[in-house]
């Protein structure tokens, strides 16, 4: 549930189907769509197919801004004020440590001004500042808090919208819900947000791809530009934090640019100015320690542009990133965090 953002990620983990590692302990596999394809595997004893879906409708009743009767949507129709549901306040934290982090340029209540600009911008041509002021004066991260659990408007016309982070926040819901069943080995994609931990049924690190940014309208390309997995290089599952559970998110926007003295612009809406802007990012992977973060992060970076993405690197040093940015009109510059070496398996010219 991401505004312009196509799915990057190739899960190369998923061309072997399951097999067995040990006689008790099969991988399985639940996969299906919902307003995007999902795949799941995991080594346990038995399936958890009603487990996980009752955790996917959990998901939806929080968050999905379709349904009327959602958490997000009652929040937004000041019909519900107190959020009992522990995932729903993390996500809300989460999403505001990220807007304080980028000053803006990430934000949760922008989704009026997205809806101003329309798809694709189609828009544009009738947008006057006026329409943009109007907007702002009910959208803004500092117009919301959280405190205790009771969600405080500033404007009652503020509305929340969570698809920056949702799919990410779900990859994380399933794998807390194995990490209680004490499960070691999963991977969860959910529209191409990732959460793994452990291995795959051949006893290796699952391996994930991320593809060139192209002009495919079918969303189907397989061409990679790196191959990485999510478990550091020199690491031990006797040292690696969370027993080596890492979250993956990657936003692009590759249909959305334009050709400028030779080189590729993405068009992105900034929160702060109200209307799309030029950055050089086409297309951004982070790796962080949930999901959920990394999926507001890769957000945030196709806002902030590769300069903005290094200081966020900063303040938050537990996340890495690989950047595809905009070169000639042929090509691509790519640029990654320091540390995003050590999750690098190969990179393709």
């Amino acid at each position: 549930m991401k505004q312009a953002t196509l799915l990057t990620i190739t899960l190369l983990a998923l061309l072997s189907f399951g097999s067995c590692q040990r006689a008790s302990q099969m991988y399985y596999t639940y996969s299906g769509r919902l307003h995007t394809p999902y795949h799941i595997k995991y080594q346990y004893d038995k399936p958890l197919d009603g487990e996980i879906q009752a955790e996917l409708e959990r998901f939806y009743y929080l968050f999905n801004a379709f349904d009327s009767t959602s958490i997000v949507s009652q929040i937004n129709r000041n019909q519900l004020t107190q959020v009992e549901d522990s995932t729903f306040r993390s996500l809300f934290r989460t999403a505001m440590l990220v807007s304080a982090y980028t000053n803006g340029a990430y934000d949760i209540t922008c989704a009026p001004l997205i809806n101003l600009w329309g798809f694709g911008f189609s828009k544009q041509d009738s947008i006057t500042p006026q329409h943009i002021d109007s907007i702002k004066q009910f959208v803004g991260y500092q117009k919301v808090q959280l405190k205790g659990k009771e969600i405080v408007k500033e404007d009652p016309r503020l509305i929340l919208n969570c698809s920056s982070l949702a799919d990410g926040t779900v990859c994380d819901m399933i794998a807390d819900l194995f990490d209680k069943k004490g499960i070691q080995n999963y991977m969860i994609e959910f529209g191409g947000e990732i959460v793994t931990k452990g291995i795959n049924q051949r006893g290796e690190y699952w391996k994930l791809g991320i593809t060139r940014p192209v002009d495919d309208s079918t969303g189907l390309s397989q061409d990679l530009q790196a191959t990485i997995h999510l478990w550091p290089k020199g690491q031990t599952a006797e040292t690696a934090r969370n027993n080596g559970r890492r979250g993956m998110a990657t936003s692009g926007n590759y249909r959305n640019f334009y050709i400028k003295d030779g080189k590729k612009y993405a068009h992105t809406i900034d929160p702060r100015e109200g209307c799309p802007v030029q950055r050089d990012v086409l297309s951004a992977t982070v790796i962080a320690p949930t999901a959920m973060l990394a999926d507001a992060c890769a957000t945030a970076c196709m806002v902030l542009g590769s300069k903005g993405a290094e200081e966020l690197k900063q303040k938050l040093p537990e996340i890495e990133y690989f950047l595809i940015c905009s070169g000639d009109s042929t090509g691509y510059n790519i640029m990654e965090s320091s540390g995003f070496s050590k999750y690098l398996i190969s990179m393709n010219p």
